[in-house]
């Protein structure tokens, strides 16, 4: 067995870890990351990105159905092999070949295979090829290892071998009929992309669908999904599950039944911290790993857990700014420089408690931010609610003949800034940002009436907005 020696070691080689490993050099520290599957991680090559490849070809479509011109040469459906080919080619074909050269040129080291703590700052490496090392961290381990699909457990569901998010994403083809049990972002967006591919859709979820969101966005989403002829079942539980020769069939709680070819699970995510070896520094296997503003676990001074893991946001852009945080402060601390708890450091992730931007890439999609306001008012919060119909805005009527959308800002009262914006409509994930810096940079309402929108365009939705607002306040 070898043994060597780092500043830090990152579990982890998907954005996450790619990302605290590479602020770590930059910091002046040597950094080794392990990898058990893929440099890339589960956003490259079976989330982020080849979902959305999944999903463009069918909105391209819609939207020039929706302008008269652009109709009458638009098909129905996109061409499966093509969205396919595309997908394999967003994936580089599921060869980490290109991420592994950024990690040479970054100056990090990798070795493959599955990495588990062995005490405080010491990894085991249990090779692909069979050898066997040990790290040792000068510094820090930080975990990024991410998480995995939650399996309900339900009377025969692991026997009928679902898929999960991962086998959607990689599908080489496309199923008759997908029943998907969920209602969350992965089920209404694998949703749309299979009902465009042409499968027979059927979702079933027990509460609405995008929960946690305003209610209106899964209001939107599920009459769009229904319009194009997807059996959208809310309020409803599947209680069994067998296969009955080469079909599924799910039992529900309301004595029906479902017949599919493909079962898609989407609901939920459990932390992939079963194997990592928490035992040997007395964390729980399996558990979420509980940090600080910098990252750092809680009750040690050397062990980082970064991104979903931590279950402080699950997206891979919040992980990869936590990962910012977490690489900067990690190098400080090492080489002794100031480490500023000030909530504009860069040394500590504060948006995660208000300001979390996120985009469902339905179609309508859904772009939201900080609190809706359900979430305001539980907490306790004085607000303006501000609603605005998206298909009022002139710049909506130049990108289709009959838009359908809607905007919400949720205003608190005391300070007068925006604490939360949700938008549902074509295209409206690019609005997303604008109300980010609002809400991170505390704008007061008053200075937002001098950023003015250029017409016409959906942006001067914030003009309408404003002036709504200001006639409810008058």
């Amino acid at each position: 067995m070898s043994e060597r020696t780092y500043d830090l070691i990152v579990i982890g080689a998907g954005p996450v870890g790619e990302n605290v490993a590479d602020r770590a050099v930059q910091g002046g520290l040597s950094v080794i990351i392990v990898e058990s599957e893929l440099v890339g991680g589960e956003c490259s090559y079976w989330a982020c990105m080849p979902s959305k490849a999944l999903l463009r070809a069918g909105a391209a479509l819609r939207a020039a159905r929706d302008v008269d011109g652009a109709r009458q040469v638009t098909g129905e459906r996109p061409d499966v092999a093509g969205v396919l080919r595309r997908r394999t080619g967003m994936t580089h074909d599921w060869s980490d070949d290109s991420q592994v050269r950024w990690l040479e040129g970054a100056g990090i080291d990798l070795v493959r295979g599955h990495g588990r703590l062995a005490g405080e700052r010491r990894v085991e490496v249990e090779g692909t090829d069979g050898t066997r090392t040990t790290l040792i961290a000068r510094h820090a381990v930080a975990v990024s290892t991410g998480t995995a699909a939650l399996l309900p457990a339900t009377p025969g569901l692991a026997d009928i071998a679902p898929w999960t998010s991962r086998e959607a994403t990689a599908a080489t083809e496309i199923p008759g009929r997908l029943a998907i049990i969920g209602g969350g972002v992965v089920a209404v967006e694998m949703a749309t992309a299979y009902n465009d591919l042409g499968a027979s859709v059927v979702v079933l979820a027990r509460g609405g669908l995008l929960g946690g969101m305003e209610q209106f966005a899964g209001e939107l989403v599920r009459d769009a999904l229904a319009e194009r002829g997807v059996d959208v079942r809310t309020g409803v539980n599947v209680t069994a599950a067998h296969r009955a020769e080469k079909n599924a069939v799910l039992t529900l709680d309301d004595g029906t039944r479902v017949h599919a070819d493909e079962v898609l699970v989407a609901t939920g995510r459990v932390p992939r911290t079963d194997d990592l070896g928490l035992e040997t520094v007395g964390l729980a296997p399996g558990s979420w790993l509980t940090v600080d503003d910098t990252l750092r676990v809680e009750g040690t001074d050397w062990l980082y857990a970064v991104g979903d893991v931590n279950r402080r946001a699950l997206l891979t852009h919040q992980g990869k700014y936590q990962a910012r945080a977490a690489g900067d402060v990690i190098a400080a601390r090492a080489t002794g420089g100031d480490v500023s708890d000030a909530p504009w450091s860069r040394h500590v992730a504060t948006a995660d408690h208000a300001a979390v931007p996120q985009v469902t890439f339905t179609d309508p999609e859904v772009a939201s931010v900080g609190l809706t306001e359900a979430a305001a008012r539980a907490a306790g919060r004085g607000i303006r609610v501000v609603d605005y119909d998206l298909s009022w805005i002139a710049g909506a009527s130049t990108y289709a003949d009959h838009y359908r959308g809607r905007a919400r800002m949720i205003v608190d009262d005391e300070r007068d800034v925006i604490i939360g914006a949700t938008f549902v409509g074509q295209d409206v994930a690019e609005l997303l940002h604008s109300a980010t810096i609002a809400i991170v940079g505390e704008v007061p309402v008053q200075r937002l009436w001098h950023a003015v929108p250029s017409y016409p365009t959906i942006s001067e939705v914030w003009l309408r907005l404003l002036e709504t607002d200001g006639r409810a306040t008058a």
